[in-house]
């Protein structure tokens, strides 16, 4: 059997699902207002009810994001020269002959990911509160739907292609959100250089 190696722990997997499932769910229902969809809204007792999901749900949303924040914040602002040689070949998306730099825990396309949810996701937030809580004033509303439905289309790029980087595209990569781990010699070939501080520090030990 493949020796493991453990990429993200329980509390990291839970919250990952938390925030995507909710954003999911947010999604759909942002569908439903969006467009005024019946059956969605029907699905949730009507549009004054879905309203309600849709604001306490926001609140689960906003909690798993901020969480997130301590887990790949730092390492998503870190930059090095092989983030610029990735930015070059795309990551190797596009040409199978590129040569890809080595890559850390996570590679740069997963950083620009993570950093663009962080934007969006706030601004998504922030403006939802508004739009919840400052319903009364009109400039606050008019600026914070607009704020809102931009986040919302960014999201609704954004998301769907973390998804399918993440699995389809990048098979072995799905197990991380399911197990929190990935053979050895796997996360060698995607992340040699967090593989190689893996080894420094065991020497060190």
């Amino acid at each position: 059997m493949d020796s493991m190696v453990r990429k993200y722990n329980a509390f990291e997997i839970l919250n990952h699902w938390v925030l995507a499932l909710s954003c999911m769910v947010l999604s759909v229902q942002g569908f439903g207002f969006l467009f005024h969809i019946e059956p969605v809204g029907s699905f949730f007792g009507g549009f004054k009810s879905m309203r309600v999901w849709h604001n306490y749900l926001g609140i689960v949303f906003s909690a798993s994001l901020f969480l997130s924040l301590f887990f790949y914040l730092t390492e998503s602002l870190t930059y090095d020269a092989d983030d610029i040689g990735w930015i070059k070949v795309l990551g190797g998306y596009l040409s199978h002959k590129a040569k890809v730099p080595p890559m850390g825990k996570v590679n740069t396309g997963q950083k620009f990911y993570f950093l663009g949810l962080v934007v969006f996701g706030a601004g998504i937030v922030g403006s939802g509160f508004i739009l919840w809580l400052m319903a009364d004033n009109k400039v606050y509303v008019m600026y914070s739907h607009l704020i809102h439905n931009i986040s919302f289309i960014v999201l609704m790029i954004l998301v769907p292609a973390h998804m399918y980087l993440g699995s389809l595209a990048n098979p072995g990569t799905f197990r991380l959100m399911v197990y929190g781990t990935a053979p050895y010699w796997w996360a060698k070939k995607v992340s040699p250089k967090w593989i190689a501080e893996i080894e420094s520090h065991k020497k060190i030990g």
